[in-house]
């Protein structure tokens, strides 16, 4: 070859590669490039388990940050009232960005993912005009994750979910690069499509009883979502349990932290509400995976992270005035009645499965799970390279311990009781409807004020007792008690 020649095509050959590699990190940089998050969320456990990432955020898990943040503003015709995503009853707390339950991430681009929270995250006030708390492990009593999932499928299903639509909407709260609106130029309609994929896998849903704020269908969600199984008409809409103060729970020999701690009983302590599995480490992972969390090394570390701080976080106490006195009378009467299903420093039954016979609560839950489902979680658990102990078929509810027990209304694992005072009236006397989705103490009734139908323009959820699933009656314990004993009772439960 002619030398001259021969020196061009080195140096197109040279300004090629310069080229590839220039595209190669433009690409890496703008599309993988993992940044951690920023220490406020990190170096604190409390908001790390808030607003941290377990992975999520993802092609087919999170979406990009600014389609996130303008669905509301384009699509408020599809939200269940004001206040844009604050609508669907999430944790949010004063002065933050987003809700608890997200994560915002840069994995190239700014990302929005979801975590633990965004279930396990309660809020509380205890009158209307104050500033919600938040109290991250806590059962999401507001939380209205069906009608989040509805929300962004009607938004993606809607025309105006298109590149153009949505550049013009974000054009009004940012300026985007050339090169980031040439991203997200691609981003919109692979966002749209993973959207109302997400939408078709929760079809099976609207055919069902509405979950309502507080609850989803935890066992279906696994027969569907992660075995991708066919509709058997179950139901088993079930209330997002308190994940606190895990070590008291996660296995025998551990203590109960507190200001007197005492020993656990002496048997292992079953997990979910129908004791389906051994280890809450397995809960943890399942759940993670249900958020398009993916087996990888930050996976792996993020787990054991969020296990060992939930073994010892602990609930608020009451916010409000207890009488010591009448509290100390309820201390003997729940030793009496209470203690051998509930108490933590007894070999009792707690965290032990009450046959369905017994406990005589709705069934439909129990029935929703079967051996055949169980051997199948496990499988596709094992086939993704993850080890947990395996899951089970019981027959019956396990007896939960109590601790925050102001803050876990309504009550019964499908949350069909609105008040522990109620809960200790025979069950015809419970009330057969109630509204779910407020956050202000009952400091009468022990629980969360369910009489009203909505305020200031935010509707509440009207729960029907008589829907599938949704059954209050049975745990008749308590019930005959003398209307003294009962208020003694109350006192001392605010004090758990």
């Amino acid at each position: 070859m002619d030398p001259r020649k021969k020196r061009k095509l080195l140096i197109a050959l040279a300004v090629l590669g310069v080229l590839v590699l220039v595209v190669g990190i433009t690409a890496w940089y703008k599309i993988f490039r993992d940044v951690p998050q920023p220490e406020w969320i990190t170096k604190d456990q409390r908001n790390y388990f808030l607003y941290g990432s377990i992975g999520a955020e993802k092609w087919d898990g999170g979406i990009p940050y600014w389609i996130w943040l303008v669905l509301p503003r384009m699509f408020p015709e599809y939200l269940p009232g004001p206040g844009g995503y604050a609508a669907f009853g999430l944790s949010w707390e004063e002065g933050k960005e987003w809700p608890a339950g997200f994560s915002k991430k840069t994995v190239g681009f700014v990302r929005m993912g979801q975590n633990c929270a965004i279930c396990h995250s309660t809020s509380y006030r205890t009158k209307e005009d104050e500033a919600p708390k938040v109290v991250p492990a806590g059962p999401g009593h507001t939380a209205d994750i069906q009608g989040l999932i509805v929300f962004f499928t009607k938004c993606a299903a809607d025309p105006r979910f298109n590149a153009d639509d949505m550049l013009a909407e974000i054009d009004q709260v940012t300026k985007l690069s050339f090169l980031d609106r040439l991203i997200y130029r691609f981003l919109v309609p692979m966002v749209k499509q993973a959207l109302l994929t997400q939408g078709k896998g929760f079809a099976w849903a609207a055919s069902k009883p509405q979950w309502g704020p507080g609850r989803d269908a935890p066992m279906n969600l696994t027969k569907f979502n992660l075995l991708g199984g066919a509709d058997d008409g179950t139901v088993d809409n079930t209330d997002f349990p308190a994940i606190w103060h895990l070590a008291v729970r996660e296995q025998a020999g551990r203590t109960w932290t507190d200001k007197t701690p005492t020993p656990i009983p002496a048997h292992t302590m079953l997990m979910n509400l129908d004791g389906a599995t051994t280890s809450f480490r397995s809960v943890l992972i399942d759940s993670a995976l249900g958020l398009q969390a993916s087996n990888t090394p930050f996976f792996n570390q993020r787990i054991p992270e969020l296990l060992k701080w939930l073994e010892t976080f602990t609930p608020p106490p009451y916010p409000l005035p207890v009488d010591a006195a009448k509290a100390a009378h309820g201390k003997t009467v729940f030793a009496a009645e209470c203690a051998s299903c509930h108490a933590p420093d007894l070999d009792n039954r707690l965290g032990t499965v009450i046959p369905i016979a017994e406990i005589g609560t709705d069934r439909e839950r129990l029935d929703a799970w079967t051996k055949t489902a169980a051997d199948g979680a496990n499988a596709k658990v094992a086939s993704l390279g993850i080890v947990r102990t395996p899951m089970i078929k019981t027959e019956g509810y396990i007896a939960v311990q109590l601790d925050g027990l102001w803050l876990r209304g309504p009550y019964l694992h499908n949350g069909s009781v609105p008040s522990v005072r109620d809960l200790l009236a025979p069950p015809a006397a419970r009330p057969q409807f109630f509204y779910r989705g407020y956050d202000v103490i009952d400091p009468t009734n022990l629980g969360f004020v369910s009489n009203l139908p909505e305020i200031k323009g935010h509707k509440f959820y009207r729960f029907d007792t008589k829907e599938r699933g949704n059954g209050n009656g049975g745990h008749e314990f308590g019930t005959q008690l003398p209307a003294p004993e009962k208020e003694a009772l109350l006192e001392y439960l605010k004090t758990l």
